[in-house]
């Protein structure tokens, strides 16, 4: 790609000191507002090479290189191309940093970094570069920044995308769903033109499920398999609730579920959850508690959230994330499960095909990911998924006009159950 030059002078930076394993000096680049960072390629140099860090008007970046990191590097993977949307947002300010640093991927997975935003946060996306090239993540191989979604999606493996219009004073639920649907139809559409034909999409821009939905029915060269909406903090939430009520520690609570979508409407199953291996019913006896209380505190997190803290969540979000991606490239503990919100074609539960819901799945940690089978719905379980299930459906109708199923039709009812965080 052509790009501009930014008037730089003319620099020589001096080393750090004689310990830094790596150390960047980079050339600012702008073209319809895309940026690019890029490292020399790994594994160029010989053993006892050292390069200096300069910059000259005619120079490409260059990275210092000590005895010894070709080695290191030499184990290292092939590099993978990660695309952020809203990447000047704030949960995109806590899980970029927690991607270069290798807490996602691994510590021997070097990165490229997508970053998508809009013409008016680019200067934002400007100070977020700059922020993550002074930090000198060795993983962090390539930064790019722009606003077409069309160069900014090129090649990537993986697309978390985040970026979408928060609900405005007055505005109707079916509006922030036609508005949002189009964010995620273009980007579809992108995905499927530019991505990698394996690209691996999470949605988290709200509302996820149905945004999800839109985004895979216009990228039809894509695994529908493949796009996820994020519930994990939900599962987070349901997880800390549970251990708090039983006196234990998070990591004692086990195979829990989120069913269905991420609105007021979703059903934290407790069922089906275990406490240091056993049935939360047996250890939590107070079952009223678990029926309502349990229930809808974990629904209405997020909104006590903003009360306490004066704006929706962002780190917990961000941590969600990379919880969220973690699952599905490590393989799950035998016998556990987690959440996330993926196709229902063929699921074993009796749910409407043709959705986004979110369900129990296993995976391999090849990014990959199958349904469990052996879990058990009760009618009290039943009934509540099968309401979560009724207002994917009437949410679906809305946005027919965005999926290629023909005219939208809005009848989503008097009840607003968006999450306090969309309002």
């Amino acid at each position: 790609m052509a790009m501009a030059e930014l008037s730089t002078p003319k620099t020589t930076s001096p080393f750090l000191n004689s310990s830094s394993r790596l150390r960047l000096s980079s050339k600012l680049h702008l073209s319809n507002h895309f940026r690019h960072l890029l490292l020399p390629p790994l594994h160029t140099t010989t053993p006892n090479s050292k390069i200096s860090c300069s910059v000259s008007q005619n120079q490409a970046p260059v990275a210092v290189q000590e005895n010894g990191l070709e080695e290191e590097t030499r184990s290292w993977k092939k590099l993978i191309n990660i695309a952020v949307s809203g990447a000047a947002g704030m949960i995109s300010n806590h899980l970029l940093f927690k991607l270069a640093s290798g807490e996602v991927f691994g510590p021997d997975q070097p990165i490229a970094l997508k970053l998508l935003g809009s013409e008016r946060s680019i200067q934002a996306l400007e100070g977020v570069a700059m922020e993550l090239e002074d930090s000198l993540f060795p993983l962090l191989r390539e930064v790019d920044i722009g606003t077409d979604p069309n160069e900014v999606f090129q090649d990537v493996e993986w697309a978390i995308l985040i970026g979408a219009k928060p609900r405005g004073p007055g505005m109707e639920r079916a509006d922030l769903l036609d508005i949002n649907g189009q964010i995620f139809a273009e980007q579809g559409k992108a995905l499927n033109k530019a991505a990698s034909p394996n690209v691996k999409v999470l949605v988290v821009g709200n509302p996820c499920n149905t945004n999800a939905l839109i985004c895979l029915k216009n990228a039809p060269n894509i695994p529908a398999k493949n796009f996820h909406a994020l519930t994990r903090l939900d599962e987070n939430r349901a997880k800390c609730q549970l251990a708090l009520k039983a006196g234990v520690f998070y990591d004692k609570v086990s195979n829990m579920t989120i069913w269905g979508n991420h609105s007021t409407t979703q059903v934290p199953d407790f069922l089906n959850a275990r406490i240091n291996g056993l049935p939360v019913k047996e250890v939590i006896t107070d079952h009223k508690w678990l029926e309502e209380g349990f229930t809808e505190s974990v629904q209405k997190r997020g909104g006590l959230l903003i009360q306490k803290w004066g704006r929706s969540s962002a780190a917990s979000t961000a941590v969600s994330i990379v919880d969220a991606i973690k699952s599905l490239v490590t393989p799950t503990p035998e016998g556990d499960w987690f959440s996330t919100g993926v196709y229902t074609d063929g699921n074993p539960y009796g749910i409407e095909e043709g959705l986004v819901f979110s369900m129990p799945c296993r995976s391999k940690g090849d990014g990959d990911y199958e349904l469990v089978k052996d879990v058990e719905i009760d009618d009290y379980l039943r009934q509540r998924i099968a309401k979560s299930e009724a207002e994917l459906l009437a949410e679906k109708r809305c946005v027919a006009h965005l999926t290629g199923e023909g005219i939208a039709y809005c009848d989503l009812g008097p009840v607003d159950t968006m999450l306090p965080g969309e309002v």
